[in-house]
């Protein structure tokens, strides 16, 4: 299949040397995108391993059949990282996975497709959904979202200062007109922005915002982080890719709660060691300065790592 949009995966060799232990094990790429990951794990792995790879994306299933049919390692599943539990334990491997890795970003044949929508850069129909095939498009979602959710949505999710003042401004306009394309919904957000931050524009956040809310990203992500180390065997690990700071943030947390263990209160009478810690932190990485001039869109790139301890035996 030729495909006009070029993407070059981010943070590759960090991600797939953060979760490779057995060369014959088994591995989940949580996000296939167009492979790149997937490709280099499956580089380094012996004849007997397996690359289990979930996407959404019916673009990025086609390129997943091809590898698929090349490769018999290799299986892709089109569903999102949510059904992780009951596609790993139809396969026989829940809580049997050596480490398992997720690029939370949208792609760059997404970003760059204008049919798909994503991008206020090149007009296209108002669309955002990553299955396309699923739920509402962002066109059809302003449609029907109050101008008190849609104002809540951009300040949550796009971190967008003035929401109230541009979910005013899509509101009235859709009350005359639908929104259908990405360069009309760009146009009123930038008209209704007061205050253009250099070198970003006036619609990022928003554009951000809509994305988010139109594929539920945050609460998939809120769900997938612990089915994937409830997935992994003792010692697995797991390796997130964000790009913005509420996934980030959220990783990051969630690290950070199950590093500490049990939710007990400070001055409850147990020792560090029993509070049942469930993960180690392993470290975090970011984009390099060549990788960046390769690809600008890696500069805002996270990468967190977190190994799954053993259960202790209390006794």
């Amino acid at each position: 299949m030729n495909n006009p949009f070029v993407h070059l995966s981010v943070l590759l060799h960090e991600t797939v040397n953060a979760i490779l232990s057995d060369t014959n094990g088994v591995y989940v790429d949580a996000t296939f995108g167009r492979g790149g990951h997937s490709r280099e794990l499956l580089a380094q792995l012996a004849q007997n391993a397996r690359v289990i790879a979930f996407d959404k994306d019916p673009q990025a299933i086609a390129v997943g059949q091809q590898l698929m049919a090349t490769d018999p390692r290799f299986t892709i599943i089109h569903a999102s990282f949510t059904e992780l539990e009951s596609t790993l334990v139809q396969a026989n491997v829940w809580q049997q996975v050596d480490g398992i890795m997720a690029d939370l970003g949208v792609s760059s044949p997404q970003l760059d497709d204008a049919s798909r929508g994503f991008s206020f850069m090149n007009d296209g129909p108002l669309d955002m959904r990553m299955n396309p095939e699923q739920g509402l498009s962002a066109a059809e979602w302003l449609l029907q979202v109050s101008e008190t959710e849609l104002a809540d949505a951009l300040y949550q999710y796009g971190e967008e200062r003035h929401s109230r003042r541009i979910a005013r401004a899509i509101k009235k306009e859709i009350e005359t007109f639908p929104i259908t394309t990405t360069k009309k919904l760009a146009d009123i957000v930038a008209e209704a922005h007061p205050s253009w931050e250099r070198h970003k524009h006036p619609a990022t956040r928003s554009f951000q915002a809509i994305r988010i809310a139109v594929n539920q990203e945050l609460d998939d992500i809120k769900s997938f982080l612990p089915n994937a180390i409830a997935a992994l065997k003792p010692e697995g690990k797991l390796a997130v890719i964000s790009f913005h700071s509420l996934e980030d943030r959220m990783v990051k947390q969630y690290f950070q709660k199950e590093a500490r263990g049990d939710d007990l209160p400070r001055d409850f009478p147990i020792r560090a060691n029993e509070l049942n810690p469930r993960l180690k932190i392993v470290g975090k990485a970011a984009a390099s300065d060549e990788e960046v001039a390769l690809n600008p869109r890696s500069r805002s790139a996270h990468l967190r790592i977190a190994q799954k301890l053993p259960m202790q035996v209390k006794g």
